[in-house]
Parts: C-alpha cells; sequence; structure tokens
C-alpha cells in the first residue's frame, strides 16, 4: 500500500520490509535530531492494522498471547507475542484498548496471516477480529512532542513515543500541521540505539523471547497458560537462551553498513573464522554513527572485539549471557 506522503518534497521510498513509505525526505541525520528531540512525525502506514471487538476481547486475547490482557485499562499501551507450540516468535502485536476494541499494529507481510490465526481461535467467545489497515494508518510521533493529536485518533502511548491509529483518509492532513516529516530511517536508528527488536529483523525462525530481551516487555511471567508457554517457563526457570542480543558500534571508517545476515565472528580469528552469529539490523546515527544489533552465541565473551563481514565491530550487552 503506497503512502500518499510519499508525494512530500524530498521523499525517497523506502525499499524492502518498509516499502510503500518514505525511507527520508532528503536529510537523514537532520530528520534523526528532530524526532530524537521531540519534532516531527513519522509515517508508518505500511504496517497492519487489525481490530478486536466484542466483550470477551480482553480475556480471549490473555489465552493466546504472551501478555497479561485481563486487567488492561483502556489507553493503557502494552505489546505482546504470538508464539508457536515450540516457543518461536510467530508474530509481534503493538496494542491498546480504547474502551471498545483493542487496536493492534503489526509488521507489514504479517497481517494477513495473523488474522487467519486470530479468526481459528474465536470459538464460542464474544469477539470479532477485523483487519483494518485500508481504512486506518499508523503515525509515529516522538517522545516529548507537544502536536496535538487528530480527532478521531487512537493514541498508544510509551516512552518511545505515540502511534495514533487514525483515518487513513487523514494522513496528508496530519502531514500539513505534525511536520517535519521523517522516514523510517530515522525511526530505525532511534530503534537500534534503544536496542529494541523488530520481527523479521531481530528475529528468526527459531528465536524465543529470551534471546532478544521481550521477558517482562512481551512476555508476562506470572499469567496462565498459552501456546509456547512451556518453553518460555523452562527457559527461565532452569536454563539459558541459546543467543543473545548484542548492540554493536561499528568501524565508521566503512562505506558500506554490514547487511541484515552478515556474518559475525571474532577479530582475532579473522574472515576465516567460525561464524557466532549474523547482523539484524544496522544504521547511521546521527550521534552514535555506524552502530547495529546482533544475535550471537550465548558463549561469545562480552568483551570480544568482533568482525560484522569486514568491518570491526565493538558490542555492548544487551541480553546477558
Amino acid at each position: 500500500m503506497k503512502s500518499p506522503l510519499l508525494s512530500l518534497p524530498g521523499a525517497v521510498a523506502a525499499e524492502g520490509r518498509d516499502e510503500g513509505v518514505a525511507a527520508h525526505y532528503g536529510d537523514l541525520f537532520r530528520e534523526q535530531r528532530a524526532l530524537a528531540d521531540g519534532h516531527g512525525f513519522v509515517d508508518l502506514s505500511h504496517r497492519g492494522v487489525v481490530a478486536v471487538t466484542g466483550d470477551d476481547r480482553l480475556s480471549w486475547l490473555h489465552l493466546l498471547v504472551t501478555q497479561h490482557m485481563t486487567d488492561l485499562a483502556p489507553g493503557q499501551a502494552t505489546e505482546a507475542l504470538i508464539l508457536s507450540a515450540n516457543g518461536h516468535i510467530e508474530h509481534a502485536l503493538y496494542l491498546v484498548d480504547d474502551g471498545a476494541t483493542v487496536w493492534a499494529h503489526v509488521e507489514p507481510g504479517t497481517r494477513e496471516e495473523l488474522v487467519a490465526y486470530l479468526e481459528s481461535m474465536k470459538f464460542f467467545y464474544r469477539v470479532e477480529v477485523a483487519d483494518r489497515t485500508d481504512d486506518f494508518a499508523v503515525v509515529h510521533l516522538p517522545a516529548g512532542s507537544i502536536a496535538e493529536v487528530p480527532e478521531g485518533a487512537v493514541v498508544r502511548e510509551t516512552p518511545h513515543g505515540r502511534d495514533l491509529f487514525l483515518p487513513r483518509a487523514d494522513l496528508e492532513s496530519v502531514a500539513g500541521s505534525h511536520g517535519p516529516a521523517a522516514g523510517v530511517l530515522a525511526y530505525e536508528a532511534l530503534r537500534v540505539e534503544a536496542h529494541r527488536p523488530r520481527l523479521g529483523f531481530e528475529t528468526d525462525h527459531r528465536t524465543i523471547p529470551h534471546e532478544v530481551g521481550l521477558i517482562g516487555s512481551a512476555v508476562h511471567l506470572q499469567k496462565g497458560c498459552y501456546r509456547g508457554q512451556e518453553t518460555v517457563a523452562r527457559v527461565q526457570n532452569l536454563g539459558k537462551p541459546p543467543r543473545r542480543l548484542v548492540f554493536l558500534h561499528l568501524d565508521g571508517s566503512e562505506v558500506l553498513l554490514p547487511g541484515h545476515g552478515t556474518p559475525i565472528r571474532l577479530a582475532a580469528d579473522g574472515e576465516e573464522g567460525r561464524q557466532l552469529g549474523f547482523v539484524t539490523s544496522s544504521v547511521r546515527h546521527h550521534e552514535l554513527g555506524p552502530i547495529a544489533l546482533a544475535l550471537v552465541k550465548r558463549n561469545v565473551p562480552v568483551d570480544a572485539p568482533l568482525v560484522a563481514g569486514t568491518t570491526a565491530a565493538a558490542q555492548e550487552t544487551v541480553v546477558e549471557p
């Protein structure tokens, strides 16, 4: 779904998973600095929007997701995962209840599968599931923004800013009153700086929540059973995850960033060394320079110099070994 905001001056279209919105509007670092200072907005209208209504919506979701949902107050933001039977992450939902509807935004390309799964689990519960992506779009206002929320928008407020679910027809009017616009590359740079994992980037088909630091924020450990809960409890109580998320400071003299999937090795072993992990996200930050997130084997020493492909990388711990 192509955003009408791609017609704004300077807009350069994003590619890959974020296709459909602007990567930037001509000045990546200016856009980052504006967001960091609480100014502007980010068009996230390529993300899927799913709504759940009905009297049983919270208790029903409580049975399906990793988060405690039964006591979710109107206006309270939360996030949750849907796991496989083996505890691997399948979906990530960013949620808020407005008193009548639970709204969720999800990764591009995942909404159809998510809605199909939710529909299959309705049974006799009083719930209705709807894909509202054609009617509603997500816009992000950064932390510290004092911009007014458009009438009719549902607000999901977090420490990182406010996600607005607003009628898709209002996108262009928001651009006229909430500028300057920032592209998804600026949003991604602040996400990586904050060590926040993203489905399909920091996760693969075998990722469990412990590996990427989602215990607590998206996984509640004192709730009832849900699919994959046995794996979560077993790793939490008896073991350690096989991999861990790390934050990397990359060599700033390199022209190209190591892309998603670039092998991680010990710097002492060089390019011929054993692969110990891979880059998940890499960005250029307006203050920190080139940075990245990566998944590495749990037993990689926390102080070991690494190399991402051919790029030297110094690690910071995100998930403890």
